[in-house]
């Protein structure tokens, strides 16, 4: 491992700065980064949903760079802890997840970290914390939640808004965070970059580490931005983010539907073009936001999916809606009738997506539908595909030929 130097150190200390919040201790990392220690690096993550998004890519970005580095990330999934639910931002208890969902979110998750992380086994290891919780005793456990008080658990400000509130607190709950902060013993964790959600769970592991006679890890804390619709952090369940899953097309159009004053943000957290190269490009583009949008929308779909799809893209999306055509690789949607309702066309176009009627609906009444560029707003209209071929559109970036 080579030890590096006070230069190298604040080079990547300054890279590491334009997408940190907080650094538990920064004077700890600086000496980490000298000390020519290969680090071990916990990437934490509970199974429940499969879907990492460029919010949790900031964090590994960050990790690659250490890999590339010398440095080793322990990819954990916390499949026994996922079984509690973490109750981090929940205002009430999370329900439980069967152990056969949990294994399949954790293969999906590991095949997105891929996307950014190196798989060299030298800096890289999947491990799953069940490996110490299913072999710990009742003793063991109550040892362990001897160590921090009750006083310390409830401290933390989402247990004392559920107490304000009147909301039950179960102890399961209360033991999350020491279960979370022990992972960082097993590990014996040098390191750790998350978002600050996860700081008291992390801090808490900090303390074991001291009582068990370890170096407390560095913990940092990394720059959370909206989502793309300008209001809470990036999430599933708000359809306000830009998926690791998601296809170059999806990405580079969830990009160009974002509000315009998000822009300047995602550029310094989500790209890696130079901060002097951003600032002079906000101001070349100021009075053009399309055109600005257009570079950060080529710049994510480049940096997980390379150039040379990101021109596709690019080329794909200026023809659609610049030009008004209907892309060439429209899916051809055989309906076998002469006609038919326009609820039950959508339902014909997305039969694979298993979407409900009432949101085929919903999609026609909000005039999110036009056939042949006409918008339809009446569920029951019906549609005469007698001709050789119709045009349907859906929201902005769905295109479908129709045919009888």
């Amino acid at each position: 491992m080579k030890t590096e130097n006070q230069d190298s150190v604040r080079t990547l200390i300054d890279s590491f700065s334009r997408t940190t919040d907080e650094i538990f201790s920064l004077e700890e990392l600086r000496s980490l980064l000298l000390s020519g220690k290969k680090l071990i690096m916990k990437y934490g993550a509970d199974a429940t949903a499969p879907d990492l998004h460029i919010g949790h890519a900031v964090n590994l970005w960050m990790y690659r760079t250490l890999q590339e580095l010398g440095h080793k990330v322990v990819f954990l999934i916390g499949d026994f802890t996922t079984q509690i639910g973490d109750p981090t931002g929940k205002s009430k208890t999370r329900p439980v997840i069967p152990v056969e969902e949990i294994e399949r979110n954790s293969k999906e998750f590991i095949e997105q970290a891929k996307m950014v992380l190196l798989q060299d086994p030298d800096v890289f290891e999947i491990r799953r914390n069940s490996e110490w919780y299913d072999k710990m005793s009742a003793q063991e456990l109550l040892s362990l939640m001897s160590i921090i008080t009750n006083d310390k658990l409830l401290s933390r400000e989402m247990f004392r808004r559920r107490q304000k509130e009147g909301r039950d607190i179960y102890e399961h709950e209360l033991v999350y965070p020491i279960l979370q902060g022990y992972d960082s013993v097993v590990l014996k964790a040098d390191l750790t970059i998350i978002g600050s959600d996860q700081l008291f769970n992390e801090m808490i592991g900090r303390d074991l580490q001291v009582r068990f006679g370890q170096q407390p890890q560095v913990v940092l804390t990394t720059k959370i931005t909206p989502g793309i619709d300008g209001g809470e952090k990036q999430s599933k369940s708000m359809g306000n983010y830009i998926g690791l899953a998601h296809t170059p097309r999806e990405k580079y159009g969830r990009v160009m539907s974002m509000a315009d004053s998000l822009v300047a943000d995602y550029l310094k957290v989500y790209t890696d073009i130079p901060l002097p190269d951003i600032d002079q490009l906000l101001k070349e583009m100021a009075n053009e936001p399309m055109k600005l949008k257009a570079r950060l929308a080529w710049e994510i779909v480049k940096r997980y999916h390379g150039a040379v799809a990101a021109d596709e893209e690019a080329s794909w999306f200026k023809k659609t809606f610049s030009e008004r055509t209907m892309p060439e690789d429209s899916p051809i949607i055989s309906f076998g009738k002469q006609s038919g309702t326009i609820v039950e066309i959508l339902h014909k176009c997305f039969a694979t997506e298993a979407k409900s009627r009432n949101e085929l609906r919903r999609l026609v009444e909000q005039g999110a539908v036009s056939v042949d560029g006409r918008v339809i707003r009446d569920v029951n209209s019906t549609i005469d595909l007698s001709q050789d071929q119709l045009s349907l559109k859906v929201g902005k970036r769905r295109w479908f030929r129709l045919t009888a």
